[in-house]
């Protein structure tokens, strides 16, 4: 199915004129405000609070403890492996556990008399003991933080053949191992955190407004901690400024705004800093990655064993054990012919922020691993690295591949996608612009990196969607996406007015809406929406035609047997006889309205990214000199939103890589709470960007369509670091943890000519001897 020449996306005329409406622009009759008191330390015993003085602040009318919602329930793991949650308080209770956490909510007439009064709190604490880094929480003897979760150790996550791994690296002739650490970062979306609470005591329900990447997907936390069924509460998102997974679940806030709701019977809004979006958002990543890549003597890849252990922050996000444990598992040995694999993954809790999905959602940490891993291996064998990969992809006729763990690859081209990339980025001519770099005294690097990684799939087993006609004949989808900058609202019209023949202007999409059909189905994560929401859209499209044929039939007087449909018309065979399913649309309207759906599909979008850095051996500075990204995408239906989720992601995963790092010091205190203090990456990070489409579509849906949102990302962060190491290999460098900031890298350069007595104020970026 190929759509129509693009127009432009039909949100941006309400987005770009200020005509959107975020968490932050709802406002209501009566409408009260909050503001948390937050933990301003790690660990520690809560002895006494007094609250009367804020209480008695001007335009206080309620101050919340963690007494007054300690009725609130902890949601229950959506995972099936063992594992140990402790309980989250929705304000702390005892003990808090990171700084940020939510201790008091003081409600006001007005935000600022709220933040006052807020002030006034008075709370003494006790200090205990703090760890803020995974593996010294697993140590003997280190803090513990909840009393059911023995040694800080939530679950230990196991995958592959443990004994066949074994076998085959007692067999290998060459043996590479890597340590790496996938650091810490903050999703930050333009929009913060927010919330609107209201309470309708006559139906004893709720309205919610906040972001949010689909009804289904927070819906389940409301109702498990609070007790309140789903038909009682109303989840309200109509523009959203950023998802990348973190804006997926309840957050304790939305928990305590709803009960002061209803305590005082008026909405309650809050709206966070930026300050309380760095440090109570759920981060992303936190892993300390260790892999061994068994190799016979020819350089085929005989094993992989993989040690990761994950930072999940002082309690379990609702994401965090599936995207550090299930997620990496179905696709560990990444795009490479790898018999035997063993995984471990451990899920540790620390005085930190919790973890949970952020673009790539475990995906990046398999690939920045394999293809670091691969690397390494070809340095110590003296092979080149493309070499190495060319003789270890899994070949296009190998596909569907069946991987260890019993995860299918359903379609690709691996090794088609590394020459696509090797010739796109002029590989061959590289060592010519590495000496005119080197002639301006710069180090410069290339790096690939390849990927496979899933896209799709849920909890739940069908994707349902839902086809409404109004008196006019115009069409209404509902679907469960959570859409955030997707164009959702011009790609879904569009699927359905090509099945219909109709303009695409006759169809609205209302995504997620708390009004609409009950659905079955997931929100807008994973990379599934074009293949999940778009495919369902479309097999229900084909439904509400098939039930049109009926009524064809009656306004044609003929036996729909006798009729065809195809370009929006009904025609009666080897006739011109017609009619437009525009006219059965008006005039029988809700008789076509139709709730379908498909088989929730998964499917393995893959890619071969190129980058090649510049790195100023004086100050540090790393310059992205080109980039180049071929990608299976599966059917791509519209080149430019496609293009655009790859720009973003890949942009994201070069933040990672060069700049991005939530920094906690020993004591817990997180030390880039600000923009001041957090790097963003920036829009002159990457000038020179070349996007490819080497793609095999996916049989897994109607559509034929993969996952596209987080592959940049998965591509990025291992070809940036393939980069910046090959620049810096000639100086004897091997190794170097991200974030590869000025700092970091000029210190590593300034050790690495002492090593070698190099003069450190030399602009020439001298080879190690």
């Amino acid at each position: 199915m190929a759509l129509a020449p693009f127009k432009g996306r039909r949100e941006d005329d309400r987005l770009l004129t200020g005509q959107g409406r975020f968490t932050a622009d709802w406002n209501f009759p009566r409408q009260l405000y909050g503001h948390f008191l937050r933990s301003d330390r790690a660990h520690a015993r809560i002895v006494s609070m007094r609250t009367a003085e804020a209480l008695s602040s001007p335009g206080v009318v309620g101050v919340f403890t963690g007494e007054d919602v300690k009725h609130f329930k902890t949601p229950p793991p959506q995972v099936k492996y063992p594992i140990k949650v402790p309980r989250r308080d929705i304000l702390a209770r005892e003990r808090v556990r990171y700084v940020g956490q939510e201790i008091a909510l003081v409600v006001a007439e007005s935000a600022a008399a709220a933040q006052d009064a807020a002030e006034k709190i008075e709370v003494e604490f006790e200090d205990l003991p703090v760890v803020v880094e995974g593996a010294a929480a697993l140590a003997a003897g280190s803090p513990q933080l909840h009393e059911d979760v023995p040694g800080n150790l939530a679950a230990t996550y196991e995958y592959g053949n443990e004994q066949a791994a074994a076998d085959a690296f007692a067999r290998a002739a060459h043996v590479t191992r890597l340590r790496l650490e996938s650091t810490r970062v903050s999703g930050t979306p333009m929009e913060p955190k927010a919330c609107v609470a209201a309470y309708d005591a006559a139906s004893d329900s709720y309205d919610v407004y906040a972001s949010s990447q689909g009804l289904s997907m927070m819906m389940p936390n409301f109702v498990a901690i609070t007790g309140v069924p789903a038909e009682r509460i109303r989840l309200h998102a109509r523009d959203v400024g950023g998802g990348f997974g973190i804006r997926s679940q309840a957050y304790p806030e939305y928990i305590a705004l709803m009960h002061a709701a209803k305590v005082l019977g008026r909405p309650v809004k809050w709206v966070g800093s930026r300050f309380e979006t760095i440090v109570s958002d759920h981060h992303g990543r936190a892993i300390e990655l260790s892999g061994e890549l068994a190799l016979d003597r020819d350089g085929r890849f005989l094993g992989l064993r993989v040690h990761w252990i994950c930072n999940m922050g002082a309690h379990l996000s609702q994401a965090g054990p599936i995207i550090n444990a299930v997620n990496p598992s179905t696709h560990a040995i990444n795009a490479y012919r790898i018999p035997a694999l063993f995984g471990r993954h451990q899920l540790v809790l620390t005085n930190t922020t919790s973890v949970t999905a952020y673009r790539g959602a475990g995906r990046p940490g398999v690939s920045y691993l394999v293809e670091r891993l691969v690397d390494e291996a070809a340095r110590e064998l003296g092979i080149d690295p493309l070499e190495l990969r060319r003789r270890n992809l899994i070949p296009k006729e190998a596909f569907p591949y069946r991987t260890p763990v019993g995860s299918t690859y359903d379609s690709g081209d691996p090794p088609g996608q590394l020459e696509a990339a090797v010739r796109h980025s002029d590989w061959k001519g590289f060592q010519n612009r590495r000496r005119e770099s080197e002639r301006r005294g710069l180090l410069r690097g290339i790096g690939c990196a390849m990927f496979i990684e899933p896209s799709g799939g849920g909890h739940a087993p069908q994707e349902q969607a839902a086809i409404k006609f109004g008196e006019s004949g115009n069409a209404v989808l509902h679907v469960l996406s959570g859409p955030s900058g997707q164009a959702h609202e011009t790609v879904f019209p569009r699927i359905v007015a090509e099945v219909f023949g109709i303009p695409e202007e006759r169809i609205a999409l209302h995504a997620s809406d708390p009004l609409g059909p009950a659905l079955i189905g997931g929100g807008t994560v994973g990379s599934r929406s074009l293949m999940s929401h778009g495919g369902a859209l479309y097999a229900t499209a084909q439904e509400v035609v098939k039930k049109g044929l009926d009524l064809a039939a009656k306004e044609l007087e003929v036996s729909k047997v006798d009729l065809e449909f195809s370009n929006g018309k009904y025609r009666i065979k080897g006739t011109d006889r017609a009619v437009a399913f525009s006219e059965i649309a008006k005039r029988y309207g809700n008789a076509l309205d139709t709730q379908g759906g498909i088989a929730t599909p998964i499917a393995f979008p893959g890619g071969a990214h190129v980058c090649e850095v510049e790195i100023d051996p004086d100050t540090g500075v790393v310059e992205i000199a080109s980039y180049v990204a071929v990608d299976d995408s599966g059917r791509v239906m519209n080149h430019t939103l496609v293009e655009g989720q790859l720009h973003g992601g890949i942009v994201q995963g070069i933040g990672q890589a060069l700049a991005e790092h939530c920094v906690y010091d020993a004591s817990g205190q997180l030390l880039t709470g600000s923009f001041m203090d957090y790097a963003m990456p920036r829009s002159d990070m990457l000038r020179d960007v070349k996007l490819f489409d080497h793609s095999v579509p996916s049989p897994s849906n109607p559509l034929g369509v993969k996952g596209a949102g987080e592959a940049g990302t998965t591509g990025a962060i291992p070809a940036v670091a393939n980069a910046v190491m090959d620049a810096l290999r000639p100086l004897g460098i091997h190794h170097l943890d991200f974030p590869f900031s000025p700092d970091r890298i000029w210190r590593a350069i300034a050790t690495a000519r002492r090593a070698w007595g190099c003069a450190s104020s030399s602009s020439s970026p001298r080879r190690a001897p």
